[in-house]
């Protein structure tokens, strides 16, 4: 195991039901979900089920945040597919997951939103956000792979399920074409700078681990299991390099008031 408090654990990936208990066990997530008075998680959905998030896994991250959970918290499963979410919610067994944890279902596409605009954002001027991310705990369940569009699929390419359809779909269709006007690194960049998720495990079973932990952190770890370097990856390099300059501009404005007083 390899493990570093700041940015995540690497752990060798045994069964879901054992390694996965084990490893948020190990990173003290349940202390940390006691602060929080709602958690989302967000899985990815696909058509094709083998590409989805494992459905053993998500479970099995469902389980632990009930039982580690504040009394008066509540949890709830969101995704946004660029398609039709509830079909996929009832095909893939989460609508029965939902129903045996007694926790909630949010299909992001039709949930309530925000309008938001940051001078940080590359290519949108405001983005509807869901408030139910905004106002949550987040953790992103993403399985790892390659992809041509977004060079990696992981933890933050995850969050594209974010942008709701009824702001992004055409006209006559259910998919999100409004955000193809945008560079594939812009919709990435720009959705995380509204908010990163707070936490993220990342399935990378086929190289026989699971990462958890930051995750801009563990999408970094995620490229290099999979041979890529991340600075090639066009949109964890902007935000990488985004953070790095809000942290500057707020430790500029820390280091000005400390000379004030």
């Amino acid at each position: 195991m390899k493990y570093d408090m700041a940015k995540g654990v690497a752990i060798k990936l045994v069964s879901y039901d054992e390694t996965i208990p084990k490893l948020l066990r190990v990173i003290r997530l349940g202390s940390e979900l006691q602060k929080h008075k709602q958690i989302v998680i967000k899985p990815f959905l696909s058509q094709n089920e083998t590409e989805s998030t494992n459905f053993a896994l998500v479970e099995n991250v469902v389980k632990f945040c009930v039982e580690n959970k504040a009394q008066d918290s509540s949890i709830f499963i969101a995704e946004g597919y660029d398609g039709e979410t509830e079909e996929l919610f009832e095909a893939q067994g989460y609508k029965k997951l939902a129903e045996k944890y007694g926790i909630g279902l949010v299909d992001l596409n039709r949930t309530e939103t925000i309008q938001i605009g940051k001078n940080e954002f590359a290519g949108f001027e405001t983005i509807y956000y869901p408030m139910i991310l905004k106002d949550s705990f987040v953790i992103s369940v993403a399985p790892l792979g390659g992809d041509d569009k977004v060079l990696l699929r992981g933890a933050l390419a995850n969050m594209l399920g974010a942008y709701p359809a009824k702001h992004y779909k055409g006209f006559f269709s259910t998919r999100k074409n409004k955000l193809d006007s945008y560079p594939i690194k812009y919709q990435l960049h720009d959705i995380i700078t509204v908010k990163m998720p707070e936490f993220a495990l990342i399935d990378a079973k086929e190289k026989g681990f699971i990462l958890a932990g930051q995750p801009l952190e563990i999408d970094k770890q995620a490229a290099k299991l999979l041979g890529m370097d991340w600075h090639n990856i066009g949109y964890l390099r902007m935000i990488d390099e985004t953070l790095n300059e809000i942290n500057a501009k707020v430790e500029a404005e820390k280091v000005k008031n400390e000379i004030k007083t």
